[in-house]
Parts: C-alpha cells; sequence; structure tokens
C-alpha cells in the first residue's frame, strides 16, 4: 500500500488539506477539475444568482453527472473491447484451421508429385 499523503489544495479561493493515499499530483488534479466546474459555473449569470447551498448542489449534480456518463462509456468501451478479443479469438481459430488446411494440402500435393516421379520412372 502507497503512503498516505497530506496536501494543500485550492478550491473556490479556500487552502484545504486533503489525505489519502494518492499522490500529491493525482489530489491536485482533483482540486483542478472542481475549480474548472466551479469557474465554468460562475461564468452562467443565473448561477451565480442562486444561493451558496443551491450551487453547490448544482455542482455536486453535474460532477455526478459527469461520473455516470464517464462511467458509461468506460462500460462501452469494455463491451467493444470484448467483441474485438472474441473476434480476435475466432480469427486465430480460423488462422490455425486455415494452416492445418494448408499443411495438409502441402503433405497431398507432395505426396501426389512423388507419385508422378515415381510413374515416370
Amino acid at each position: 500500500m502507497s503512503a498516505k499523503t497530506d496536501t494543500e489544495v485550492l478550491i473556490g479561493g479556500k487552502v484545504y488539506t486533503l489525505s489519502g493515499y494518492e499522490s500529491e499530483e493525482y489530489l491536485q488534479k482533483v482540486a483542478l477539475y472542481i475549480n474548472n466546474k466551479l469557474n465554468e459555473y460562475n461564468k452562467i449569470d443565473n448561477f451565480k444568482r442562486q444561493s451558496v447551498d443551491t450551487q453547490a448542489v448544482l455542482l455536486e449534480l453535474n460532477i455526478a453527472d459527469d461520473y455516470f456518463k464517464a462511467k458509461k462509456q468506460v462500460s462501452l468501451l469494455e463491451e467493444e473491447m470484448s467483441v474485438k478479443d472474441k473476434e480476435l479469438y475466432d480469427l486465430k481459430h480460423e488462422l490455425i484451421a486455415t494452416q492445418i488446411k494448408l499443411e495438409s494440402t502441402e503433405k497431398t500435393l507432395k505426396a501426389l508429385q512423388d507419385v508422378k516421379k515415381e510413374n515416370r520412372k
């Protein structure tokens, strides 16, 4: 397990100490994500007119929406990867079957060539 990390981050103009087993860079990245969301929403007049509590809930809803969309995308990509893995598996087996058929055909061809050589003698 990694060592516990304590790092100060700036979110919405306030300093917070975050603790976790992730790297300091990761914790800073999380804080940056939150700050970017705050900046994005603070550009919207209707958002700024809301109470601080409502702003927090709207921000939480938006972050949850991002999370569920990302989770769905991961699920779709995993499903796509599973389909590709099955296609690859099928292609490998088709290749092996074709190689076996080729080897058999080559043996038959060699046998026929040997018979032809014997008949010429």
